[in-house]
């Protein structure tokens, strides 16, 4: 008698985690390489800084808006499709904006490639709830995410900042995802079609399944749409201290742009120490604790920062800090991928988080004008120890909802035992 295996879910291969993170890597990739691309605008259109910048702005906020309207679609079988047809549309307009020599041509291509982008973010986000272990899956899609942008922000500079230099690496490393997309793994919804439609499935009594799936999925679009608005809120805390750093350090601990390349550059690699935490510790720690206590930690380090008055301080407690909100990221994106295996919230918690990452600048320099530098850290890291609250309530959820998930699986496979043995 052969054990049949009815998990949603699936193991992550080479393949689908290259394609999986890569198109992932290509929907956030503008994103990484902002400062970049306001460099490369300036030279393009001959403008000032504030005028690229809200250029740049905008593309983000394309990508963000496109990826949360066209995310349900990922949860299904046109995941694929959509995730093609971002990248082949964002390979186009940032082409367009490497090699027009028409400002027009520059700024259409550019909101052009951020809206594809957006297809991207979609899809790859929707595809990280695919495969088994999400916690554990997401440390190593930061890990990746992390080693790729590092080395792509090393090179580009090498190059030259030049518009055909800074579009064309997104252009054409949207290209090269599209070319392996074939390897994202199907939404388990879309799986589950096929298999019926090809005569295959095991229980011949949907109408009694889906009664009592109700009140499950009932508290799962919930807790799907209580992430959304808690993540939202938490990633406009954390953007906002990223986005003020230069400021802040400047002004209050004397911090010098050598400094801050420090800071930046630390920040970066506890991160990547993060995802390697993350990676192999997995789901042994449960889910719900760490992430409330990742979130008060990072709290506390956000009103330290707002207290010190020296370079070095400031440097060790933004390395310290960013490295929490690191791991608390994955954790958020494991708590989506856990919460629905057809990436019904991991595709559009994604495209939150980018939406509050374009907004941040702006909403950071509201909090200090207001507050001054020491109210504002005041004002994140109590948003921090709030936020923790709703956070540890939905990563519980999310939990109990994937073992409900894996004893329904192994019910129907004892079911399919019995009617082939």
């Amino acid at each position: 008698m052969t054990q049949l295996d009815l998990s949603p879910r699936v193991p992550l291969r080479l393949p689908s985690a290259v394609a999986t993170f890569g198109v992932g890597i290509a929907g956030y990739l503008g994103v990484n390489l902002s400062p970049y691309m306001i460099t490369a605008l300036q030279t393009a259109l001959a403008s000032d800084v504030l005028t690229a910048s809200w250029i740049v702005t905008a593309t983000l906020l394309a990508t963000a808006l496109t990826g949360l309207a066209i995310a349900r679609l990922c949860a299904g079988p046109r995941r694929l499709l959509v995730a093609r047809a971002g990248l082949a549309v964002s390979a186009l307009g940032f082409g367009i904006a490497a090699l027009a020599p028409l400002p027009t041509a520059v700024i259409t291509g550019l909101l052009v490639g951020g809206v594809g982008a957006g297809g991207a973010v979609a899809a790859s986000g929707a595809a990280l709830a695919a495969f088994i272990n999400p916690d554990r899956v997401a440390g190593i899609n930061g890990l990746a995410n992390r080693g790729v942008i590092t080395v792509i922000l090393a090179v580009v500079p090498l190059v030259g900042l030049a518009p055909l230099n800074v579009f064309g690496v997104l252009a054409g490393f949207s290209l090269v995802m599209l070319a392996v997309s074939g390897w994202l793994p199907k939404a388990p919804a879309a799986a589950a079609l096929e298999a019926t439609d090809a005569g295959t499935a095991v229980d011949g009594r949907p109408g009694a399944s889906a009664a009592s799936e109700r009140p499950a999925r009932r508290l799962e679009t919930i807790a799907g749409l209580g992430l959304l608005v808690v993540f939202a809120l938490w990633a406009v805390s954390e953007d906002s201290l990223w986005a003020m750093a230069g400021v802040m350090g400047s002004e209050q601990a004397g911090l010098t742009p050598e400094g801050l390349g420090i800071a930046l550059s630390g920040a970066t690699a506890g991160g990547l120490i993060g995802c390697i935490l993350l990676m192999i510790v997995g789901d042994r720690l449960g889910r719900a604790v760490p992430l409330a206590a990742l979130l008060v930690a990072g709290g506390i380090l956000k009103i330290v920062e707002g207290q010190v008055a020296d370079a070095t301080s400031f440097i060790v407690v933004f390395i310290a800090w960013n490295t929490i909100y690191a791991i608390a990221f994955m954790y958020f994106v494991a708590t989506s991928a856990a919460l629905d295996a057809d990436g019904r919230w991991s595709g559009p918690l994604l495209a939150v988080y980018l939406v509050g990452s374009s907004l941040t600048p702006v909403i950071g320099a509201a909090l200090v004008e207001a507050f001054g530098f020491q109210g504002f850290a005041v004002v994140l890291g109590v948003s921090s120890f709030v936020l923790a609250v709703p956070s540890f309530i939905l990563a519980r959820i999310s939990t109990r909802l994937q073992q409900r998930e894996a004893e329904l699986a192994a019910s129907g496979a004892g079911a399919a035992a019995e009617v082939t043995a």
